[in-house]
């Protein structure tokens, strides 16, 4: 989760405002879950019971005044670390800085040509970018109808003979 997060990057106000994702000065549960890539694809496997209890294990080493939230006065005043609990890296960001930060900053610079980009972590996020683009475009097609006929219910489609 460090490397994810860039850690030593950050003083612990900064670090704070960087994970107020709604930046209304507190962290609340979904936050605190976001952090530590809870709400991404890669986390639907990871059992209620074990985000519940993430969540719970942060806002009992922090929250001292037992809100259920996480003012950046609570995280100044925290001397800890925040623990790791082996869940992976912690994604929460969208998939072009998750990209970026794992693997273009790794094995990629300025100079890389687009036919350098053959890891499989490049085809994937590079088809990933053609589906998404296929979709916008079928999507602006439709936007393009008057009547799209496969949003038509059955019920109200005339039978052919």
């Amino acid at each position: 989760m460090a490397e994810e997060h860039n850690i030593e990057l950050f003083d612990r106000a900064s670090f704070f405002s960087l994970h107020d994702f709604d930046s209304n000065g507190v962290w609340d549960t979904h936050e605190i879950l976001k952090m530590y890539g809870m709400d991404d694809p890669s986390a639907k496997d990871v059992p209620e019971v074990k985000k519940s209890e993430v969540a719970k294990t942060i806002l009992d080493l922090i929250d001292t005044n037992n809100d259920n939230l996480i003012d950046k006065r609570e995280f100044i005043a925290f001397q800890g670390f925040l623990p790791d609990f082996g869940l992976g890296p912690g994604h929460h960001f969208d998939m072009e800085t998750e990209y970026e930060i794992h693997h273009w900053q790794k094995y990629h610079n300025k100079d890389t040509k687009e036919e350098d980009l053959t890891h499989p972590e490049d085809i994937e996020h590079f088809t990933l970018h053609d589906k998404l683009e296929d979709e916008a475009d079928a999507l602006a097609a439709m936007d393009k109808l008057s009547i799209v006929e496969g949003n038509i219910p059955a019920k109200f489609k005339k039978e052919s003979a």
